[in-house]
């Protein structure tokens, strides 16, 4: 019963901030130099004074900036971002066939990033003075660094061109849409692995830094010299013992860092010409598609903030003392 307060408490703290950030869009995007009117008016090559009049009742910018507000709040509540004058498609919709592809990017990255981090991050704590702890070193430095675009554009051009063993570009192979499904199954994965490995990169060097030094932390406790004291075995100590209680600043870093996730996508995305919400993102912001650009923020929002809470959850599934408080 307690931590199902705790969870309805987390929901109702993301519901106010999901609430906050909707505003923030909405005010920023109201508040940015230009008259939409004049954008879409700009797409029918030109038009009168009336023309111009007719378009802001039908977009409702004829209204008070509060009326407006709390017209497009009543519409999000009922999750409809009106209408994209650019696409020409509704904005639910165009979301709907854009946002699975970037949840498959991201959550792939995160998963890899913090499963070979994790383990990359173990093994050098055994040995923190052997080579593969300054490998470790080496690749935290270099992954923190490196822009992501950058490592992108080396991939394609080392496992695209120079050895093409990887697609260039896309999420599927056009000539396999009626293959059986296992086989378009493989060929996603296969277009996936540059993109997914590309945006890993930095987190990957974070989370294994982090875990190399919590687990010396850990290492050097008390409890486990008992352990060691009562003949345990290594494999015990680490696996069962010591991991454990390590994990939690890996998992709290992962959970902060997995807005810089979702806005690192983007730049992967436009890289390897995803279709997620990045290059959409991209396209929107040059066509100044103020419905567009508003839904897509409204759902890195959201994922973001489902992406916090399960990182929650997962935290307090590691570590049980975080229950009691």
């Amino acid at each position: 019963m307690a931590l199902f307060r705790q969870i309805s408490k987390r929901i109702a703290y993301a519901a106010a901030l999901l609430l906050a950030v909707v505003i923030l869009n909405f005010l920023l995007i109201h508040i940015a130099p230009g008259d939409i009117a004049d954008t879409i008016a700009g797409d029918m090559g030109g038009a009168t004074a009336e023309v111009m009049a007719q378009i802001r009742i039908d977009y409702g910018l004829d209204k008070p900036f509060i009326v407006q507000l709390g017209l497009y709040l009543w519409n999000v509540l009922q999750f409809n971002f009106g209408y994209s004058f650019f696409f020409n498609t509704p904005v639910t919709a165009l979301i709907a066939e854009r946002l699975p592809a970037t949840l498959l990017l991201v959550f792939t990255a995160q998963i890899l990033a913090l499963v070979i981090g994790i383990i990359l991050g173990v093994i050098s704590a055994k040995k923190p003075h052997g080579w593969l702890s300054h490998f470790v070193t080496l690749l935290a430095l270099f992954g923190y660094s490196a822009p992501v675009f950058w490592t992108g554009i080396m991939l394609l051009i080392g496992l695209s061109l120079m050895v093409p063993l990887f697609p260039v570009a896309g999420m599927v192979d056009v000539t396999l849409l009626d293959a059986p499904l296992w086989r378009q199954y493989l060929d996603i994965a296969h277009h996936l692995f540059l993109p997914a490995l590309t945006l890993a990169s930095i987190f990957l060097a974070l989370y294994s830094r982090l875990c190399r030094a919590s687990m010396l932390e850990v290492l050097g406790s008390d409890y486990i010299r008992t352990a060691r004291a009562k003949g345990l075995s290594e494999r015990d100590i680490i696996y069962k013992h010591a991991l454990k209680n390590a994990l939690s600043p890996v998992i709290i870093l992962a959970g902060l860092q997995f807005s810089a996730v979702v806005s690192g996508a983007v730049l992967v995305e436009t890289v390897f010409s995803w279709p997620g919400l990045g290059t959409l993102a991209l396209q929107s912001i040059l066509a100044r598609d103020t419905p567009t650009i508003l839904g897509i923020l409204f759902f890195s929002a959201l994922v973001v903030i489902i992406g916090n809470l399960l990182t929650d959850l997962a935290l307090r599934f590691i570590d049980p003392r975080i229950n009691s408080k």
